[in-house]
Order: C-alpha cells, then structure tokens, then sequence
C-alpha cells in the first residue's frame, strides 16, 4: 500500500470528572491522531500518552514532532505491506512506542479499508461482541465509590476495576466486593508502591481479587517477581510491557500472572498481536486495556479484544461515559449489559468528526 500522506493532531478532550490515580489527576485526556491517506482511502490511529510524562516517558507534544518531523518523512511516498513492515522501518527508534503506534494503526484502519474488511475480522477475531468491565477512578469518599460500584452492577458489566493509591485501603477494597457479589473485582496501582509496602499486599491477598495490576515500578521486573513469589492473588503488568520482548521476559522471571495488552503502549496493533499470540502459546491470560482514546482508538482496542482468549472483560468505555461528546462518530454504546459488539464497517470503523475535532485541537502538523 503506497502512503500518499500523513497528517498528525495533537487533541485535548476535557473528561466528564476527574480521572485520578496513584500518578496523576487528569481532567482533560491528550492524544495524538494520526490521518494516514493512500489515493481516496483515508486510515485514522490513535494513542494517548498524556500532556505530561507520567504514565511513561512519552507525552503528546513530543509526539506529535517526532510524527511529524522524523517518523511521517520515512512512510510518505513508500510502500508500506503490512504492519510488520512499517515497524521495521521505525525500529532504528528506540522506545517513542505511542509515537509509533498512532501511525500503526492508522495503518491497519488504511489497510482494512483498502481490504473492505472490518478490522475485527481481517486479525482473525473470533466473533464481534466483547465483554467490557467499569473502570472506577479514585473517589472523593465512599460514598462515591459505591455509587460508581451500584451503576457498574446496575449496567451488567463483567467486572470491576479500581485505581488504588497510598490512601486507597484493603477495607475499601473488601466493600466493594461486598457491594458487587459475585462480579470480578481487581485493583490497579499505576505503579505507585514499592517492596516496602509487602504488607499492604498481603492485606489485600485475602480478599480474592481478580489480580493486582501493575502495583511496583513501571519499569521493573525483578521486583515484581519478589512479590509475585509472596502472594497467592496474581499480579498484572500493565506499564512494563512495553514490547514481546518485555512480555517474554515479565512472564520467564515470574514478574506476571496476566497481561494487559494496549496497543498504544507497546508500538501498536502489530505489537498487540504478537503479544497476543505469544500469551496464547504459553498458557498467560491476558485482556485488552486501554488509555482513555477518543473512539478511534477504542475502536482499535474493540477490535483486538474479539480475538480467542481475550475473554476477561476489556477496558473499552460507551458513549458518556468518559466525555460529554466524543470527538469521533458513531457512537460507540454498549449492545447488551456489560457488551459491546465490534462494527461491520470496513476498517476499525471510527472517525473523528471535523467540528468536533476542531473544538479540542492544540496543534496540528
């Protein structure tokens, strides 16, 4: 597929409430879109690092002059067959994986169109609905907790994640559980503990948990196989798995459990799927996250998490939920209780919507 023309925008797209974890409080999402053209057909990809380094080393200004600047001159005006090819041509680059995987997708939403495919099916999904959980950031009080707990039972969702940080408690934790009996519940740490903190785990191992996502530092492993070592609850890793490599590497140490696969984090959909088939071949369960995209970059995420054994519910949000309007169209709403189903249309099947778009955009190149 020859590459006529890429263009990037650098969105900020204020959130409904505030998103707070163990890094950070966010009231506005930064992503990086990316418009990748070959003749008529048009491919869109997406990736969120935020408007700061604090998820990882990457933000979106940053992204979107290497895009701009260095990765676009070397995809302009070449043939570009698969993703694999496309990733080889940026593998000089060391890390920059949400630079990479903006421009990866668009490839693969380019690709389908150019296929008459929807995405789902051209990677070999299994079937278009997808289980998807509710995400709870850390509340204000209790109170808020369990209001968010009561609407996420209310809705049918298949399980419930919540953001957990020093002030968050094992009590707290234990009342949700209380509050949504016999829905999966686990905890993400972003990162935010250490070693030090063995008795705060042990605490929470007792209440039967799902998992414990990424609870030590984003770039560790050793440690992570310490606690894994100390705990019956298996722990997820979530911002070490950045590559196949680091995924091998997470799961031959003993650092993981589980795997949270984002296509944004570890260079794009091509990557995602490696990391999928690797996790297939070695028995390791894993499930789709992602960073809070518009729906162009959910729908990338909708479409991977229809492939074989991605069964634990997906980190992939209805219209509403996150932004009072989404800047991309149609619609992304739930098809049943706690399900959402991947579209027929060719491509991921989302696109942002020009006003819209213009109504959120920093910088464009």
């Amino acid at each position: 597929m020859h590459i006529d023309e890429i263009r990037v925008f650098h969105v900020s797209m204020p959130l409904k409430e505030p998103w707070r974890t163990a890094f950070s409080e966010e009231h506005a999402i930064d992503t990086v879109l990316v418009r990748m053209r070959s003749g008529d057909l048009v491919g869109w990809g997406e990736a969120a690092p935020y408007a700061v380094p604090q998820f990882s080393p990457e933000w979106t200004t940053g992204c979107l002059a290497l895009i701009r600047d260095v990765f676009a001159p070397l995809l302009v005006g070449q043939e570009i067959a698969s993703g694999a090819a496309l990733q080889a041509r940026l593998a000089s680059f060391k890390g920059n994986y949400f630079a990479k995987a903006a421009l990866d997708t668009a490839w693969w939403d380019l690709h389908a169109k150019a296929r008459g495919l929807p995405l789902w099916r051209l990677i070999g999904g299994a079937a278009p609905e997808v289980r998807v959980g509710a995400d709870i950031p850390v509340q204000a009080d209790r109170a808020a907790l369990l209001a968010h707990v009561g609407r996420a039972v209310a809705g049918g969702f298949g399980r419930i994640k919540l953001k957990y940080r020093r002030d968050s408690t094992p009590e707290m934790v234990a009342a949700v559980m209380a509050a949504a009996p016999g829905v999966p519940v686990h905890i993400d740490c972003n990162a935010g503990f250490g070693l030090e903190d063995l008795p705060v785990f042990r605490a929470l191992d007792g209440l039967g948990l799902a998992m414990i996502e990424q609870p030590l530092g984003w770039t560790d492993l050793i440690d992570h196989a310490r606690l894994q070592a100390e705990l019956e609850t298996p722990l997820c890793l979530d911002e070490s798995i950045t590559s196949l490599e680091a995924a091998r590497q997470a799961v031959e140490t003993g650092a993981t459990r589980k795997l949270n696969i984002k296509h944004g984090r570890v260079g794009g959909l091509t990557n995602a799927l490696a990391i999928h088939r690797y996790c297939r071949e070695a028995g390791i369960p894993c499930w789709v996250g992602g960073m809070l995209e518009s729906f162009v970059g959910q729908g990338v995420s909708l479409a991977l998490a229809t492939l074989p054994g991605l069964d634990y519910p997906a980190d992939i949000f209805p219209d509403g939920r996150l932004y009072a309007a989404d800047l991309a169209g149609p619609a992304l709403d739930l098809s049943g209780p706690g399900e959402m189903t991947a579209p027929e249309r060719p491509g991921h099947g989302f696109a942002p919507l020009p006003g819209r778009l213009a109504a959120v955009l920093v910088a464009e190149g």
